[in-house]
Protein backbone atom coordinates (compact mmCIF):
# COMPACT_ATOMS: atom_id res chain seq x y z
CA UNK A 1 0.00 0.00 0.00
CA UNK A 2 1.35 3.43 -0.88
CA UNK A 3 1.15 6.15 1.71
CA UNK A 4 1.26 9.80 0.57
CA UNK A 5 2.62 12.40 2.98
CA UNK A 6 0.23 15.08 4.27
CA UNK A 7 1.27 17.86 6.58
CA UNK A 8 -1.98 19.34 7.84
CA UNK A 9 -2.11 20.75 11.32
CA UNK A 10 -3.03 18.15 13.89
CA UNK A 11 -6.38 18.30 15.54
CA UNK A 12 -7.17 17.10 19.04
CA UNK A 13 -9.08 13.85 19.17
CA UNK A 14 -12.50 13.33 20.57
CA UNK A 15 -13.31 10.70 23.11
CA UNK A 16 -16.21 8.42 22.36
CA UNK A 17 -18.75 7.88 24.98
CA UNK A 18 -21.74 5.51 24.98
CA UNK A 19 -24.44 5.36 27.57
CA UNK A 20 -27.23 2.92 28.30
CA UNK A 21 -30.64 3.81 27.02
CA UNK A 22 -33.74 3.48 29.03
CA UNK A 23 -37.33 4.52 28.62
CA UNK A 24 -37.89 8.11 29.69
CA UNK A 25 -41.39 9.21 30.63
CA UNK A 26 -41.97 12.53 32.35
CA UNK A 27 -44.80 15.02 32.66
CA UNK A 28 -48.47 14.66 33.55
CA UNK A 29 -50.96 12.77 31.40
CA UNK A 30 -53.25 14.87 29.29
CA UNK A 31 -56.71 15.25 30.65
CA UNK A 32 -59.19 13.04 28.85
CA UNK A 33 -61.50 15.88 27.88
CA UNK A 34 -58.87 17.59 25.67
CA UNK A 35 -59.52 17.10 21.96
CA UNK A 36 -56.91 16.34 19.35
CA UNK A 37 -56.85 19.92 18.10
CA UNK A 38 -56.11 21.27 21.58
CA UNK A 39 -53.32 18.76 22.05
CA UNK A 40 -51.64 19.63 18.78
CA UNK A 41 -52.02 23.37 19.47
CA UNK A 42 -50.44 22.98 22.91
CA UNK A 43 -47.60 20.95 21.41
CA UNK A 44 -46.55 23.75 19.06
CA UNK A 45 -46.93 26.31 21.83
CA UNK A 46 -44.81 24.23 24.20
CA UNK A 47 -41.90 24.17 21.78
CA UNK A 48 -41.62 27.93 22.26
CA UNK A 49 -42.02 27.78 26.01
CA UNK A 50 -38.93 28.62 28.07
CA UNK A 51 -39.79 25.89 30.56
CA UNK A 52 -38.78 22.43 29.25
CA UNK A 53 -40.92 20.71 31.88
CA UNK A 54 -43.98 21.92 29.95
CA UNK A 55 -43.23 19.66 27.00
CA UNK A 56 -46.20 17.34 26.85
CA UNK A 57 -46.80 14.41 24.61
CA UNK A 58 -48.58 15.41 21.39
CA UNK A 59 -51.13 13.24 19.69
CA UNK A 60 -49.60 13.19 16.24
CA UNK A 61 -51.47 11.43 13.47
CA UNK A 62 -50.08 11.54 9.95
CA UNK A 63 -49.44 15.26 9.55
CA UNK A 64 -48.42 15.22 5.90
CA UNK A 65 -49.48 13.55 2.72
CA UNK A 66 -47.42 10.62 1.48
CA UNK A 67 -46.97 12.55 -1.75
CA UNK A 68 -43.82 14.60 -2.30
CA UNK A 69 -44.90 18.25 -2.80
CA UNK A 70 -41.64 19.33 -4.45
CA UNK A 71 -42.13 20.11 -8.17
CA UNK A 72 -40.00 17.89 -10.48
CA UNK A 73 -38.09 20.83 -12.01
CA UNK A 74 -37.21 22.16 -8.58
CA UNK A 75 -35.87 18.75 -7.54
CA UNK A 76 -33.52 18.68 -10.52
CA UNK A 77 -31.87 22.02 -9.80
CA UNK A 78 -31.88 21.82 -6.02
CA UNK A 79 -28.74 21.23 -3.99
CA UNK A 80 -30.23 20.06 -0.71
CA UNK A 81 -26.95 20.46 1.13
CA UNK A 82 -26.10 24.10 0.37
CA UNK A 83 -28.20 26.53 2.35
CA UNK A 84 -28.79 28.18 5.70
CA UNK A 85 -30.92 27.87 8.85
CA UNK A 86 -34.20 29.76 9.10
CA UNK A 87 -36.22 30.51 12.22
CA UNK A 88 -39.17 28.13 12.44
CA UNK A 89 -40.99 26.95 15.55
CA UNK A 90 -40.19 23.33 16.25
CA UNK A 91 -37.49 23.08 13.61
CA UNK A 92 -37.56 19.72 11.84
CA UNK A 93 -38.84 17.76 14.83
CA UNK A 94 -42.34 16.37 15.23
CA UNK A 95 -41.52 14.88 18.61
CA UNK A 96 -40.54 16.26 22.01
CA UNK A 97 -38.29 14.99 24.76
CA UNK A 98 -41.46 13.68 26.40
CA UNK A 99 -43.26 12.15 23.43
CA UNK A 100 -40.31 9.96 22.42
CA UNK A 101 -39.48 7.47 25.20
CA UNK A 102 -36.42 6.08 23.42
CA UNK A 103 -34.27 9.22 23.66
CA UNK A 104 -31.12 8.19 25.56
CA UNK A 105 -30.36 10.08 28.76
CA UNK A 106 -27.23 11.62 27.28
CA UNK A 107 -29.14 13.27 24.40
CA UNK A 108 -32.19 14.35 26.41
CA UNK A 109 -30.77 17.81 27.04
CA UNK A 110 -33.95 19.31 28.50
CA UNK A 111 -34.25 16.51 31.04
CA UNK A 112 -30.61 17.04 31.97
CA UNK A 113 -31.25 20.70 32.78
CA UNK A 114 -30.80 22.74 29.62
CA UNK A 115 -33.01 25.83 29.94
CA UNK A 116 -32.64 27.66 26.61
CA UNK A 117 -34.98 26.27 23.96
CA UNK A 118 -34.43 28.52 20.97
CA UNK A 119 -31.96 26.08 19.42
CA UNK A 120 -34.83 23.73 18.47
CA UNK A 121 -36.64 26.48 16.53
CA UNK A 122 -34.50 26.45 13.40
CA UNK A 123 -34.95 24.48 10.19
CA UNK A 124 -32.50 23.74 7.38
CA UNK A 125 -33.34 25.66 4.19
CA UNK A 126 -31.53 24.88 0.91
CA UNK A 127 -30.80 28.03 -1.06
CA UNK A 128 -32.74 27.02 -4.18
CA UNK A 129 -35.66 24.98 -2.88
CA UNK A 130 -37.36 23.49 0.17
CA UNK A 131 -36.68 20.23 1.98
CA UNK A 132 -40.07 18.54 2.39
CA UNK A 133 -40.96 18.10 6.04
CA UNK A 134 -40.31 14.65 7.39
CA UNK A 135 -43.46 12.60 6.98
CA UNK A 136 -43.41 9.55 9.24
CA UNK A 137 -46.33 7.81 7.58
CA UNK A 138 -44.84 8.40 4.13
CA UNK A 139 -41.45 7.11 5.25
CA UNK A 140 -42.94 3.91 6.64
CA UNK A 141 -44.94 3.48 3.44
CA UNK A 142 -41.88 4.14 1.26
CA UNK A 143 -39.74 1.59 3.09
CA UNK A 144 -42.39 -1.05 3.70
CA UNK A 145 -40.76 -4.45 3.92
CA UNK A 146 -37.23 -3.00 3.88
CA UNK A 147 -34.23 -3.05 6.23
CA UNK A 148 -32.30 0.15 6.86
CA UNK A 149 -29.01 0.09 8.77
CA UNK A 150 -26.92 2.85 10.30
CA UNK A 151 -23.28 1.77 10.21
CA UNK A 152 -20.74 3.73 12.22
CA UNK A 153 -19.97 5.19 15.63
CA UNK A 154 -22.03 6.92 18.31
CA UNK A 155 -22.82 9.89 16.04
CA UNK A 156 -24.32 7.43 13.55
CA UNK A 157 -26.36 6.08 16.42
CA UNK A 158 -27.48 9.63 17.22
CA UNK A 159 -29.14 9.81 13.77
CA UNK A 160 -30.60 6.32 14.24
CA UNK A 161 -32.17 7.49 17.51
CA UNK A 162 -33.61 10.60 15.85
CA UNK A 163 -35.25 8.52 13.11
CA UNK A 164 -36.65 6.15 15.73
CA UNK A 165 -38.28 9.12 17.47
CA UNK A 166 -39.80 10.39 14.22
CA UNK A 167 -41.33 7.05 13.28
CA UNK A 168 -42.52 6.11 16.78
CA UNK A 169 -44.95 9.04 16.70
CA UNK A 170 -47.18 7.13 14.28
CA UNK A 171 -46.31 3.47 14.92
CA UNK A 172 -44.99 1.79 18.06
CA UNK A 173 -41.80 -0.17 17.30
CA UNK A 174 -40.70 -3.41 18.89
CA UNK A 175 -37.31 -3.50 20.62
CA UNK A 176 -35.99 -6.68 18.99
CA UNK A 177 -32.32 -6.83 19.91
CA UNK A 178 -29.70 -5.19 22.13
CA UNK A 179 -26.22 -6.58 22.64
CA UNK A 180 -24.50 -6.71 26.03
CA UNK A 181 -22.76 -3.36 25.46
CA UNK A 182 -25.86 -1.68 24.03
CA UNK A 183 -24.07 -0.90 20.77
CA UNK A 184 -25.91 -3.11 18.29
CA UNK A 185 -29.65 -2.44 18.20
CA UNK A 186 -32.60 -3.66 16.15
CA UNK A 187 -36.08 -2.13 16.17
CA UNK A 188 -39.01 -3.45 14.13
CA UNK A 189 -42.20 -1.70 13.00
CA UNK A 190 -44.67 -4.59 12.61
CA UNK A 191 -47.45 -2.78 10.72
CA UNK A 192 -45.02 -1.40 8.16
CA UNK A 193 -42.64 -4.38 8.17
CA UNK A 194 -39.69 -1.99 8.48
CA UNK A 195 -36.52 -2.92 10.36
CA UNK A 196 -34.03 -0.36 11.67
CA UNK A 197 -30.57 -1.56 12.66
CA UNK A 198 -27.65 0.12 14.38
CA UNK A 199 -24.38 -1.63 13.50
CA UNK A 200 -21.52 -0.33 15.61
CA UNK A 201 -18.04 0.08 14.14
CA UNK A 202 -15.24 2.44 15.16
CA UNK A 203 -13.26 2.45 11.92
CA UNK A 204 -15.26 0.42 9.32
CA UNK A 205 -12.14 -1.71 8.93
CA UNK A 206 -10.83 -4.12 11.57
CA UNK A 207 -9.24 -2.32 14.50
CA UNK A 208 -7.81 -3.80 17.69
CA UNK A 209 -6.87 -1.82 20.77
CA UNK A 210 -3.47 -2.41 22.31
CA UNK A 211 -3.75 -3.66 25.89
CA UNK A 212 -1.04 -3.33 28.55
CA UNK A 213 -1.41 -5.21 31.85
CA UNK A 214 -5.07 -5.81 31.13
CA UNK A 215 -5.86 -2.13 30.49
CA UNK A 216 -6.73 -0.56 27.16
CA UNK A 217 -4.24 2.05 25.97
CA UNK A 218 -6.41 3.96 23.51
CA UNK A 219 -3.93 3.02 20.77
CA UNK A 220 -5.31 0.92 17.90
CA UNK A 221 -3.92 -1.23 15.08
CA UNK A 222 -6.01 -0.92 11.91
CA UNK A 223 -6.01 -3.56 9.17
CA UNK A 224 -7.04 -2.04 5.83
CA UNK A 225 -7.18 -5.41 4.11
CA UNK A 226 -9.74 -6.68 6.63
CA UNK A 227 -13.19 -5.14 7.06
CA UNK A 228 -14.93 -5.14 10.45
CA UNK A 229 -17.10 -8.27 10.28
CA UNK A 230 -19.50 -6.94 12.90
CA UNK A 231 -21.27 -4.96 10.19
CA UNK A 232 -20.35 -6.72 6.97
CA UNK A 233 -22.03 -9.95 8.08
CA UNK A 234 -25.39 -8.15 7.92
CA UNK A 235 -24.98 -6.59 4.47
CA UNK A 236 -26.77 -9.32 2.45
CA UNK A 237 -30.02 -8.66 4.35
CA UNK A 238 -29.90 -4.85 4.14
CA UNK A 239 -31.66 -2.68 1.55
CA UNK A 240 -30.28 0.71 2.64
CA UNK A 241 -27.01 1.34 4.48
CA UNK A 242 -26.02 4.72 5.93
CA UNK A 243 -22.25 4.74 6.49
CA UNK A 244 -20.54 7.39 8.57
CA UNK A 245 -17.40 7.69 10.62
CA UNK A 246 -14.66 10.12 11.56
CA UNK A 247 -14.21 10.98 15.23
CA UNK A 248 -12.41 7.77 16.17
CA UNK A 249 -9.58 8.57 13.76
CA UNK A 250 -8.30 11.39 15.98
CA UNK A 251 -6.08 9.19 18.15
CA UNK A 252 -2.86 7.19 17.91
CA UNK A 253 -3.36 4.58 15.17
CA UNK A 254 -0.98 2.13 13.52
CA UNK A 255 -1.97 1.44 9.92
CA UNK A 256 -1.42 -1.98 8.36
CA UNK A 257 -2.06 -3.66 5.04
CA UNK A 258 -0.83 -7.20 4.83
CA UNK A 259 2.85 -7.52 5.67
CA UNK A 260 3.77 -3.96 4.71
CA UNK A 261 5.65 -1.80 7.19
CA UNK A 262 2.99 -0.01 9.23
CA UNK A 263 2.40 3.71 9.06
CA UNK A 264 0.75 5.69 11.83
CA UNK A 265 -1.39 8.59 13.03
CA UNK A 266 -0.09 10.78 15.89
CA UNK A 267 2.80 8.45 16.73
CA UNK A 268 6.35 9.50 17.60
CA UNK A 269 8.21 6.48 16.26
CA UNK A 270 11.06 7.81 14.06
CA UNK A 271 11.09 4.62 11.96
CA UNK A 272 7.42 4.88 10.96
CA UNK A 273 5.88 7.38 8.57
CA UNK A 274 3.30 9.51 10.36
CA UNK A 275 0.16 10.86 8.71
CA UNK A 276 -2.81 12.98 9.72
CA UNK A 277 -6.26 11.43 10.42
CA UNK A 278 -7.60 12.29 6.96
CA UNK A 279 -5.27 9.71 5.41
CA UNK A 280 -6.60 6.86 7.56
CA UNK A 281 -10.20 7.99 7.00
CA UNK A 282 -9.75 7.87 3.23
CA UNK A 283 -8.23 4.39 3.34
CA UNK A 284 -10.99 3.08 5.62
CA UNK A 285 -13.81 4.32 3.39
CA UNK A 286 -12.03 3.10 0.29
CA UNK A 287 -11.68 -0.38 1.79
CA UNK A 288 -15.34 -0.43 2.92
CA UNK A 289 -16.60 0.63 -0.52
CA UNK A 290 -14.43 -1.98 -2.22
CA UNK A 291 -15.95 -4.65 -0.01
CA UNK A 292 -19.50 -3.48 -0.77
CA UNK A 293 -18.92 -3.40 -4.51
CA UNK A 294 -17.43 -6.90 -4.45
CA UNK A 295 -20.21 -8.31 -2.26
CA UNK A 296 -21.99 -10.86 -4.45
CA UNK A 297 -24.80 -11.55 -1.98
CA UNK A 298 -25.75 -7.93 -1.30
CA UNK A 299 -28.42 -7.63 -3.97
CA UNK A 300 -29.33 -4.08 -5.01
CA UNK A 301 -27.90 -2.48 -1.91
CA UNK A 302 -28.08 1.32 -1.77
CA UNK A 303 -25.30 2.90 0.30
CA UNK A 304 -25.57 6.43 1.64
CA UNK A 305 -22.56 8.23 3.09
CA UNK A 306 -23.36 10.80 5.76
CA UNK A 307 -20.50 13.27 5.71
CA UNK A 308 -18.43 14.37 8.69
CA UNK A 309 -20.27 16.16 11.47
CA UNK A 310 -17.87 18.59 13.20
CA UNK A 311 -17.45 19.01 16.93
CA UNK A 312 -17.58 22.52 18.40
CA UNK A 313 -15.27 22.65 21.42
CA UNK A 314 -14.21 26.16 22.38
CA UNK A 315 -11.32 27.20 24.65
CA UNK A 316 -10.00 23.65 24.87
CA UNK A 317 -10.92 20.10 23.91
CA UNK A 318 -13.02 17.52 25.71
CA UNK A 319 -10.48 16.83 28.46
CA UNK A 320 -8.98 20.31 28.83
CA UNK A 321 -12.05 22.33 29.72
CA UNK A 322 -13.46 22.78 26.23
CA UNK A 323 -17.13 23.72 26.10
CA UNK A 324 -19.97 24.55 23.68
CA UNK A 325 -22.52 26.92 25.22
CA UNK A 326 -23.88 28.83 22.24
CA UNK A 327 -27.65 29.24 21.96
CA UNK A 328 -28.24 29.89 18.26
CA UNK A 329 -26.87 29.01 14.81
CA UNK A 330 -24.10 30.94 13.11
CA UNK A 331 -23.91 32.28 9.58
CA UNK A 332 -22.56 30.39 6.59
CA UNK A 333 -19.83 33.04 6.55
CA UNK A 334 -18.06 31.18 9.38
CA UNK A 335 -17.46 28.12 7.21
CA UNK A 336 -13.82 27.70 6.27
CA UNK A 337 -13.59 25.38 3.30
CA UNK A 338 -9.86 25.04 3.96
CA UNK A 339 -10.51 23.62 7.42
CA UNK A 340 -9.70 20.07 8.47
CA UNK A 341 -13.39 19.26 8.96
CA UNK A 342 -14.08 20.28 5.37
CA UNK A 343 -11.13 18.19 4.17
CA UNK A 344 -12.65 15.09 5.79
CA UNK A 345 -15.98 15.88 4.14
CA UNK A 346 -14.29 16.22 0.72
CA UNK A 347 -12.52 12.89 1.16
CA UNK A 348 -15.80 11.12 1.88
CA UNK A 349 -17.42 12.66 -1.21
CA UNK A 350 -14.44 11.84 -3.43
CA UNK A 351 -14.34 8.20 -2.31
CA UNK A 352 -18.11 7.88 -2.69
CA UNK A 353 -17.90 9.11 -6.28
CA UNK A 354 -15.17 6.56 -7.05
CA UNK A 355 -17.29 3.81 -5.50
CA UNK A 356 -20.32 4.94 -7.53
CA UNK A 357 -18.38 4.62 -10.77
CA UNK A 358 -17.00 1.23 -9.74
CA UNK A 359 -20.46 0.02 -8.73
CA UNK A 360 -22.07 0.67 -12.10
CA UNK A 361 -23.06 -2.62 -13.67
CA UNK A 362 -22.84 -4.40 -10.32
CA UNK A 363 -26.25 -3.33 -9.04
CA UNK A 364 -24.71 -1.17 -6.30
CA UNK A 365 -25.68 2.45 -5.76
CA UNK A 366 -23.92 5.13 -3.72
CA UNK A 367 -25.19 8.55 -2.68
CA UNK A 368 -24.06 11.29 -0.31
CA UNK A 369 -25.98 12.95 2.51
CA UNK A 370 -23.82 16.01 2.98
CA UNK A 371 -24.49 17.50 6.42
CA UNK A 372 -21.12 19.20 6.98
CA UNK A 373 -22.15 22.70 5.92
CA UNK A 374 -25.39 22.60 7.89
CA UNK A 375 -23.81 21.28 11.07
CA UNK A 376 -20.77 23.54 10.98
CA UNK A 377 -23.25 26.35 11.71
CA UNK A 378 -24.87 24.59 14.69
CA UNK A 379 -22.48 24.91 17.62
CA UNK A 380 -25.61 25.49 19.69
CA UNK A 381 -27.03 22.00 19.16
CA UNK A 382 -24.72 19.86 21.32
CA UNK A 383 -25.52 18.58 24.83
CA UNK A 384 -22.52 20.45 26.23
CA UNK A 385 -22.72 20.14 30.02
CA UNK A 386 -26.27 18.78 29.84
CA UNK A 387 -25.61 15.13 29.12
CA UNK A 388 -26.11 13.69 32.58
CA UNK A 389 -22.95 11.63 32.89
CA UNK A 390 -22.26 10.74 36.53
CA UNK A 391 -18.73 9.49 35.96
CA UNK A 392 -17.32 12.37 33.93
CA UNK A 393 -18.48 15.48 35.74
CA UNK A 394 -17.03 18.67 34.37
CA UNK A 395 -16.58 17.34 30.83
CA UNK A 396 -18.70 18.68 27.97
CA UNK A 397 -20.18 16.76 25.05
CA UNK A 398 -19.64 18.91 21.96
CA UNK A 399 -19.66 15.97 19.53
CA UNK A 400 -23.17 14.49 19.76
CA UNK A 401 -26.48 16.33 19.33
CA UNK A 402 -29.46 17.12 21.53
CA UNK A 403 -32.81 15.48 20.75
CA UNK A 404 -34.89 17.11 19.52
CA UNK A 405 -32.43 19.39 17.80
CA UNK A 406 -30.46 20.10 14.61
CA UNK A 407 -29.76 16.41 14.02
CA UNK A 408 -33.41 15.90 13.06
CA UNK A 409 -32.62 17.69 9.78
CA UNK A 410 -30.42 14.73 8.83
CA UNK A 411 -33.46 12.50 8.54
CA UNK A 412 -35.36 15.05 6.47
CA UNK A 413 -32.41 14.94 4.08
CA UNK A 414 -32.28 11.14 4.30
CA UNK A 415 -35.93 10.87 3.26
CA UNK A 416 -35.42 13.27 0.36
CA UNK A 417 -32.44 11.25 -0.92
CA UNK A 418 -34.27 7.92 -0.50
CA UNK A 419 -37.17 9.29 -2.54
CA UNK A 420 -34.71 10.22 -5.25
CA UNK A 421 -33.21 6.72 -5.23
CA UNK A 422 -36.59 5.00 -5.26
CA UNK A 423 -37.64 7.13 -8.24
CA UNK A 424 -34.39 6.28 -10.04
CA UNK A 425 -34.87 2.55 -9.47
CA UNK A 426 -38.47 2.73 -10.72
CA UNK A 427 -37.53 4.58 -13.90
Amino acid sequence: MRFSNSHLAEKSHHKHRSQRERWVWSGPLLCSFLGISAIVSFFFFSLRSPNPSLLLRPNLPALQSIHDPTPPKEKQRCNLFKGHWIKQAGGAGIYTNWSCPTIPESKNCFKQGRKDMDFVNWRWKPDECEVPRFDSMAFLHLLRGKKLAFIGDSVARNQFESLLCFLSQVETPQDVYKDSEDRFRTWYFPKSDLTLLMLWTKFLVAGEERVVNGTGTGVFDLQFNEIDKSWTQHLPEIDYAILSNGHWFFRVLYLHEGNNIPNCIYCSNPNITSHNPDFALRMAFRAAFKYINECKNCGKLVTFVRTFSPAHFENGVWNTGGYCNRTGPSSAKVIDQESFDWKLRNIQIEETEKARLDGRGKGKRFEVIDVTMAMTMRADGHPGEFWGNKWMKGYNDCVHWCMPGPIDAWNELLMAVIRKEEAAMDS
